[in-house]
């Protein structure tokens, strides 16, 4: 406590949905923030599709990950762009997420994210319709994105400068 102000420390999710290129990403990034940043990777968690009808048998791998976005105050998501859109299981985890909390808008609402993609082709379609998503969810989508791809390759100096103003956001 610094007179009446309570000094709150920041802290960024960087969501990768794969293990692959964009966890690769995803690392990338997180050495330019200086805010604290934890990194996970969707395919860690194991979630089985979501269905109305299916409950997880192990509610803990559920929990730790909502507790980990529902603390957070922003994002960084990393996601390839399948078949015009949204890797499967980016989506599935949002889904798990929405209905495990007491509010489905719970664990995003108000909240900052940045999207980044690492995709065969331009990345714009999953740009497009995951920001849609995120924005119903009630994320406050950061109007740049980090775009990597076989013809670009990650450029540091670009990236910072995003980073840097996401970060002045929060």
């Amino acid at each position: 406590m610094i007179g009446r102000f309570r000094l709150v420390m920041k802290k960024i999710i960087i969501v990768s949905a794969t293990s692959g290129n964009n966890l690769t990403l995803a690392k990338n990034i997180g050495e330019l923030f200086d805010l604290k940043n934890e990194i996970i990777t969707l395919e860690d968690y194991h979630l089985p599709l979501y269905t109305g009808k299916f409950k997880l048998e192990n509610q803990t791998i559920i929990n730790d990950l909502c507790e980990k976005v529902v603390n957070a105050n922003g994002f960084v998501f990393c996601g390839p762009e399948y078949n015009g859109g949204s890797a499967p299981i980016l989506t599935n985890a949002i889904t798990w997420i929405s209905v495990t909390t007491d509010y489905w808008r719970d664990a995003f609402s108000d909240k900052i994210g940045l999207i980044a993609t690492h995709s065969g082709g331009n990345g714009n379609s999953f740009l497009s319709t995951f920001r849609q998503q995120l924005e119903f969810m009630g994320v406050i989508v950061y109007p740049r994105s980090i775009v990597v791809n076989k013809s670009k390759e990650f450029n540091v100096e670009s990236s910072k400068k995003i980073i840097d103003r996401f970060q002045k956001l929060l």
